[in-house]
């Protein structure tokens, strides 16, 4: 059994550290955020991007937040509100199937993180000064090409910084990677009862057994991401005949593959 990831109730490390290099003081606190993103190996549904941002430093203790996987479904729900009050801001952003089809994954998540950079911009009215990322691949940076610059023109996010693990050590990674979860979560139940063949309820898009039998069996629809190695619908074979067996009235075939 993997050890279980810890709760991050000690603070604002991450964030305080960035926003001192920034030079906030307990007179002039910064705004710092975290980002994270959800449903980018899903096989149907949206990307999702969520963005948290605080003012630091603060002696305010974050929600007993963690990564979202770490959690339940009733967790995850219970710990959105918290997230909501504590948070100066919070923004959500999506880039669709079609999107993530025409522009490959990373353009298609960089889309996502500006759009909800720029939620996060307005609700907070102002931009913060610095940006945390999940992981090694800054794909909001590696993905912002023409299509993105275009389509998104508002605030540009700053050169993030990379943390692994980073939803174990910024509550603010941790709190968007909730919010982002839960907003997914939700899209794919309302699609659920619209397709409710793919079982959306319960794998959110990725790739069961029941979602790729249903994929098979009824092919994909406008919601799946059709540059996926998506299952191959069966098709029918015709069944095969014995050699010189009767195939009913003379089709001139006689003892042929029907």
């Amino acid at each position: 059994m993997s050890p279980r990831r810890p709760v991050i109730t000690a603070g604002l490390h991450l964030e305080s550290a960035l926003a001192q290099t920034r030079g906030a003081t307990a007179q002039t606190p910064l705004l710092v955020a975290g980002m994270d993103e959800v449903g980018r190996g899903a096989m149907a549904g949206p990307a999702v991007v969520g963005a948290v941002a605080v003012r630091v430093p603060t002696d305010e203790a974050p929600p007993p937040v963690r990564d979202s996987k770490a959690l339940t479904d009733r967790r995850r729900r219970s710990l959105v509100p918290e997230v909501l009050d504590w948070a100066a801001a919070v923004g959500i952003g999506e880039a669709s199937p079609a999107e993530i089809d025409e522009h490959g994954l990373s353009t298609a998540l960089a889309l996502a993180g500006r759009r909800a950079w720029s939620v996060l911009c307005r609700n907070a009215g102002a931009e913060p000064v610095a940006l945390i990322l999940d992981g090694r691949d800054d794909w909001l940076t590696r993905g912002t090409g023409r299509e993105v610059v275009d389509e998104v023109p508002g605030p540009v996010p700053p050169v993030p910084q990379m943390v692994v693990k980073a939803e174990d050590q910024a509550a603010t990674v941790a709190g968007a990677s909730i919010t982002a979860k839960v907003y997914r979560d939700d899209l794919m139940i309302a699609l659920h009862e619209e397709f409710p063949a793919y079982g959306w309820a319960g794998n959110k898009g990725y790739g069961s057994a029941e979602h790729r039998a249903a994929i098979e069996q009824d092919g994909a629809v406008v919601h799946h991401r059709r540059s996926w190695a998506l299952p191959v619908r069966r098709v029918e074979e015709p069944a095969l005949f014995a050699w010189g067996e009767d195939t009913g009235p003379d089709d001139g075939r006689e003892g042929a593959w029907p």
